[in-house]
């Protein structure tokens, strides 16, 4: 909890109106590399609290669509539409899909994350099918230009996620930005360009 409350990004994300500290993080990226782009469409999985929904929905300065889910709740965002469900489930996919009315999407980002069991082999597990959850609805819906960018974890099945990657997509780069933990094994791929 100190470390939390101490952290100089949580701090400066309370003082500049930002939900939590990951909004740092897709900052940092999108600077980069330039994935957030007014009049396109962003899907955000595992939104809650809604740091980077509220990132890509300032970039787009009211010029295009975010689409966001999560399990949690999450409090309402200007430009912004929620769903609030599990995107393990059919139905909730659907409805996630329906929104979009045909429509392919520019981005998809990821920074979903199963609730720790302190279990590695297990967390490890969840958390990289949650990754290929993300990356077989990319498959379906982003536009031949999109980009992807996902969460995950070095460890087992990293390396097999890498490869699937670079079989969807034409370049996959690894981000690790400043406002990400120097102890976290959490890393961002990033896949641009459907094959």
């Amino acid at each position: 909890m100190h470390e939390h409350v101490t952290d100089p990004y949580v701090q400066q994300a309370k003082a500049e109106g930002y939900r939590s500290r990951a909004s740092y993080k897709l900052m940092e990226i999108d600077d980069r590399d330039h994935l957030i782009r007014p009049g396109g469409t962003v899907v955000d999985l595992g939104a809650a609290p809604g740091g980077w929904s509220q990132v890509a929905a300032q970039r787009m300065k009211g010029n295009g669509r975010v689409l966001a889910l999560d399990l949690l709740e999450m409090d309402g965002l200007s430009g912004v539409q929620f769903i609030q469900g599990d995107f393990r489930e059919e139905r909730v996919l659907n409805q996630l899909e329906t929104l979009l009315h045909g429509e392919r999407v520019g981005l998809v980002l990821s920074d979903m994350a199963p609730n720790i069991s302190g279990v590695p082999v297990s967390d490890q597990a969840r958390i990289m099918h949650l990754a290929e959850l993300g990356l077989d609805f990319c498959r379906r819906w982003l536009k031949p230009e999109g980009a992807f960018l996902v969460k995950v974890f070095q460890g087992y099945g990293y390396d097999d996620f890498v490869r699937e990657m670079k079989s969807v997509f034409k370049s996959v780069a690894t981000r690790k930005p400043e406002a990400s933990r120097n102890r976290s094994a959490e890393v961002y791929l990033l896949g641009k360009g459907v094959r």
